[in-house]
C-alpha cells in the first residue's frame, strides 16, 4: 500500500506557481508520449516491437516513456517460467482494442487509419513512430515533473510529481498515474535469440495510484498541483526478485481512462545505504555433473554499497585443493551486477563435489563466500539407446550430443508430429553433453536416452520448457565387460589408503579415472603387489591388470 504524504489541488496564481514549483516547467511545452506496449514471453513478433519502441525512445530522449505491459495469452508462463503479469494488465488491454501482439497505445489516443483493429487505441508496432512523432509535435496544456528517493534499506519509495497547467483542460476532472517499472530483468522471450536470457526492459510490475489513476479536479490555466507518495517496494513481485537499482518511474496526466495528455519519468535515487563499500557473491551459475577434470565457474558480482565497484580480488578451489586467484576490475554503480567467467581450475573428479568461492574482505563478509556442490556424471557404456517422443508440435524439437571436444556426433530433428522416434548412437570413451531443445520454450513429448545395458542417462516426461543439458560419460576403452583374465583379487573396495593386487605376477597395472586417464602405472608387478592409494582423491577408480594371457578391469572407489 501507498500513503500519500501531501495532496494539494488548490488553484494558485501564476506567480505564485513559479515560486512553489521545483521540478516541474511552468512554461508551454508539447506533448510527451506514453507508449503503451502489450506484451508476452512466449510472443514470436514481440521482441521487435520493443526494438522499435526503444528506437523511439532513443530518437527523442526525455520526451518518450516506454510501458511494457505483460498481458494476454503469450504472457501466460508455461512451466518454470516467471509471470510478468500484474493486475493492471487486463483492463488496459481491454479498452485499446487489441486485435494481436505485439500491440501498442501512444498516449491512448485514436489515431483513424493507423489502428490494429479498425477502431480503438491499439496500433501494430509499424504504426508506433508514425502515431509518436505525431504526438511529439502537438502543444500540451499540463506540464508533469517527477523524482524520487529510495531508502535501501527500509525498501520506501518516495515519490514526488509536481503538476502544471499552462492552459485549460476540456475535462473538469484530469486523472494522476504513477506507474513502477522494472528494467534488466533476464528471462526467457521466444522469438528473442537469446533464450532464457533476455533482457526485459520498462516491465510494469505496479501503478502507485491504482488502475486509472488519482482526481486532479482543478485542471485550469495556472493550477499546480503538488504530490508526495510513499510505497514500499516489496522482495518480489510474483516470486521475481525486485533489483532497487533497476526501478524507473513514469507519471502522466490523462483525461479518464484515456487520452494521456502528457507525463514524465524519473529514476529514483538511492539513499541511506548500511555500507559504502560491499561487493556481494550475488550467484554462483550452476554447474552440471561432471566427467571433466577442469571447469570454467561463473560468479555474479553485486554492487551492495554506495560506492561505485571498481575491483574484487576472488578465490576458488574445488574438493579443499589448491586455491585459485583472479582479479576483477570493472565499474558498477550500486546494485548493478555482472557475471563473469572465471578461469579454468582443475581438479580431482570424486561422488561428490564442492566448489567454493570467496571474495575479498570490504565493509560487509556477510556475503563473500558461497559453495556450490556437483556430482560426478554417471557413466555408461559406449552403445546408446535414444527414444523421441513428439507432441503436436514435433518440428520445435531437436537434440544433439556433442563430445568433449565440442563436436557434434550425433544430432537429430525437427520431427514430425506424434510420433516415436528410435535412434541408436555409438559413443566412444570420452565426456559427453546431451542437449535438448524446443524452440517455442515449452517441452514437448517424453525422452529418454539409455546405454546398452538399460542405464538411463536422461529422461524426462516432455516438461523440458526450452530445453535440457545433462552430461555423461562412457568407459567403452576399458572393457569392462571383456574381461579374460581370471584368478586376480583386486581389495578392499572400496579402499581408503592401500589397495592390494594378488596372482598378478609379472602383470602391468594401471589405475584410471572415470574419464579413462591413466594416472598410475606399474609394470612387472609380485604375485602380491600393494599399491599405496592415501595420496588419489576419493572418488571411483578402474584398475586395468595386463599380462600376456589377457587383460582385466575392476572398477574400484577410494572412500575415507
Amino acid at each position: 500500500m501507498f500513503k500519500k504524504l501531501l495532496f494539494s489541488l488548490s488553484v494558485v496564481m501564476v506567480g505564485a506557481a513559479a515560486t512553489a514549483q521545483t521540478i516541474v516547467n511552468t512554461d508551454p511545452e508539447n506533448k510527451k508520449v506514453i507508449l503503451e506496449e502489450f506484451t508476452g514471453i512466449n510472443c514470436v513478433f514481440c521482441p521487435q516491437g520493443h526494438t522499435i519502441a526503444q528506437g523511439i525512445q532513443d530518437n527523442n530522449p526525455g520526451n518518450v516513456f516506454l510501458i511494457n505491459v505483460h498481458v494476454g495469452g503469450f504472457a501466460t508462463p508455461n512451466a518454470g517460467q516467471p509471470d510478468f503479469r500484474t493486475p493492471f494488465g487486463s483492463a488496459l488491454a481491454s479498452q485499446s482494442n487489441l486485435a494481436g501482439y505485439p500491440a501498442g497505445t501512444v498516449n491512448r489516443h485514436e489515431f483513424p487509419g493507423l489502428q490494429q483493429n479498425g477502431t480503438g487505441t491499439a496500433m501494430g508496432r509499424g504504426n508506433w513512430a508514425q502515431a509518436a512523432n505525431q504526438v511529439l509535435g502537438e502543444s500540451s496544456y499540463v506540464n508533469v515533473g517527477v523524482e524520487a528517493d529510495l531508502d535501501v534499506q527500509s525498501r520506501e519509495l518516495t515519490v514526488h510529481v509536481e503538476v502544471y497547467y499552462t492552459g485549460d483542460s476540456p475535462q473538469s476532472t484530469n486523472k494522476l498515474n504513477i506507474a513502477l517499472l522494472q528494467n534488466n530483468t533476464l528471462g526467457p522471450q521466444t522469438g528473442g535469440n537469446m533464450g532464457d536470457e533476455y533482457v526485459h526492459m520498462h516491465r510494469l510490475v505496479h501503478f502507485l495510484t491504482g488502475q486509472w489513476g488519482e482526481d486532479i479536479t482543478t485542471t485550469t490555466n495556472g493550477s499546480f498541483i503538488d504530490e508526495t507518495y510513499t510505497y514500499t517496494i516489496p522482495e518480489d513481485y510474483n516470486d521475481i526478485p525486485v533489483n532497487l537499482g533497476n526501478l524507473e518511474l513514469v507519471a502522466y496526466v490523462a483525461e479518464g481512462q484515456q487520452e494521456v495528455i502528457s507525463g514524465n519519468g524519473a529514476y529514483p535515487t538511492l539513499i541511506n545505504f548500511e555500507f559504502q563499500d560491499d561487493a556481494a557473491l550475488a550467484n554462483v551459475s550452476e554447474i552440471l555433473d561432471q566427467c571433466a577434470t577442469s571447469i570454467t565457474p561463473e560468479v555474479t558480482i553485486a554492487n551492495n554499497g554506495e560506492n561505485n565497484l571498481t575491483s574484487v580480488d576472488i578465490e576458488y578451489s574445488i574438493n579443499g585443493g589448491t586455491a585459485q586467484n583472479y582479479s576483477w576490475t570493472g565499474d558498477l554503480s550500486s546494485f548493478e551486477t555482472e557475471t563473469v567467467e572465471l578461469p579454468e581450475i582443475s581438479y580431482t573428479l570424486q561422488a561428490s563435489n564442492t566448489l567454493t568461492i570467496t571474495f575479498s574482505s570490504d565493509d560487509n563478509s556477510a556475503n563473500n563466500t558461497s559453495d556450490i556442490a556437483f556430482d560426478e556424471a554417471v557413466e555408461s557404456i559406449s552403445s546408446l539407446s535414444l527414444e523421441v517422443n513428439t507432441d503436436n508440435w514435433g518440428e520445435e524439437c531437436t537434440w544433439e550430443l556433442l563430445a568433449s571436444d565440442g563436436s557434434v556426433i550425433a544430432d537429430g530433428g525437427p520431427y514430425a508430429d506424434n510420433q516415436t522416434f528410435n535412434i541408436e548412437i555409438e559413443a566412444p570413451e570420452d565426456c559427453y553433453q546431451f542437449n535438448l531443445y524446443d524452440s517455442y520454450g515449452d517441452g514437448g513429448g517424453a525422452v529418454t536416452l539409455e546405454d546398452g545395458e538399460g542405464l538411463v542417462i536422461y529422461q524426462t516426461n516432455g516438461s523440458y520448457g526450452s530445453g535440457e543439458t545433462r552430461n555423461f560419460s562412457t568407459n567403452g576403452v576399458l572393457g569392462l565387460g571383456d574381461n579374460t583374465l581370471t584368478g586376480v583379487s583386486i581389495y578392499p573396495n572400496p579402499a581408503n589408503t592401500v589397495l592390494n593386487i594378488r596372482n598378478a605376477e609379472d602383470a602391468t597395472i594401471q589405475v584410471y579415472d572415470v574419464l579413462g586417464k591413466v594416472i598410475f602405472t606399474k609394470s612387472n608387478i609380485g604375485m602380491e603387489e600393494t599399491l599405496d592409494v592415501a595420496s588419489f582423491q576419493t572418488g571411483t577408480y578402474f584398475v586395468k591388470v595386463s599380462t600376456n594371457a589377457g587383460s582385466t578391469v575392476e572398477q574400484i572407489v577410494i572412500a575415507r
